[in-house]
């Protein structure tokens, strides 16, 4: 199988994980993502239709635009990835600019080169809703313009939509599959890491995804979740079919921390 590479740096992206993933995801017509990241899951399955969504509506007007649009948002994108622009004052200028900017399309040019340019490819936003990654400081940046074609050719065959979990959810009918892939619970009290977007996934929103997904299988909609594997996620599933996968941490910054863990799958049928 030859994996596509999703357009987008991203936190907890699934590309490494996508054999595993798909071994366990069910058959269906419809694939729904309520946590759909940077897309892995959605570019390397084949559904005949998919609903993504994500509370993160900068993305999901990116994503969109890109749908609609690819030739001339890589023409004008191109323009910001420049040696000038990977600079820390350029920078912080362009960060600012997106922070300020109410035009959607100038947004999704900016997110995509904040994407490309802040540390570690991080979504973050704090508090007044402000993207607040610092400068990654990368000697090159790659533009990924095969990436966006052959994403905006498969998002012929997708819904993109703002929304929270539990409403995308509800969207389910017969002939329906559910991927998650929440935020993560934290492996320890220091690591809580749930603030990716400027709304925390609490452990209350954990426990009533574990409840809406049983009550899915209930209806014969088969939902997969990804989580760490902790003595609470498979309290959690406990109703669920769980298989352990090893993957590698990638949010921490020193090399010990991105050893090799078992992640979590739970497939409730």
């Amino acid at each position: 199988m030859k994996k596509q590479r999703a357009f987008l740096k991203w936190a907890g992206g699934k590309y490494t994980l996508i054999e595993k993933i798909i071994k366990y995801l069910p058959e269906g017509d419809l694939l729904i993502e309520p946590f759909v990241g940077a897309g892995s899951v959605f570019l390397n399955t084949n559904y005949e239709r998919y609903i993504l969504a994500d509370i993160n509506q900068d993305l999901i007007s990116l994503f969109n635009i890109i749908k609609k649009q690819p030739a001339q948002f890589i023409e004008d994108a191109k323009l910001l990835f420049t040696e000038h622009n990977n600079q820390t004052t350029a920078y912080y200028e362009l960060r600012e600019l997106f922070n300020s900017s109410k035009i959607p399309y100038q947004r999704a040019l900016l997110f995509l080169y904040l994407n490309r340019h802040c540390y570690n490819g991080l979504c973050r936003y704090n508090n007044s809703g402000q993207f607040n990654v610092p400068f990654g400081q990368y000697k090159t940046v790659y533009f990924p313009e095969k990436e966006i074609i052959a994403f905006s050719q498969k998002a012929q065959r997708a819904e993109f939509i703002c929304a929270p979990y539990n409403k995308v959810i509800a969207k389910a009918k017969q002939g329906s599959v559910i991927y998650c892939d929440p935020p993560y619970a934290p492996l320890s009290e220091s690591a809580n890491f749930t603030a990716y977007y400027s709304i925390n996934f609490s452990m209350k929103d954990q426990k009533r995804l574990a409840k809406l997904a049983e009550k899915s299988a209930k209806k014969d909609v088969p939902v997969l979740i990804s989580n760490h594997n902790t003595t609470h996620t498979r309290d959690w599933y406990q109703k669920a079919d769980l298989y352990l996968v090893e993957t590698r941490r990638s949010i921490s910054c020193n090399q010990q921390g991105r050893k090799k863990i078992d992640e979590l799958l739970a497939l409730y049928l």
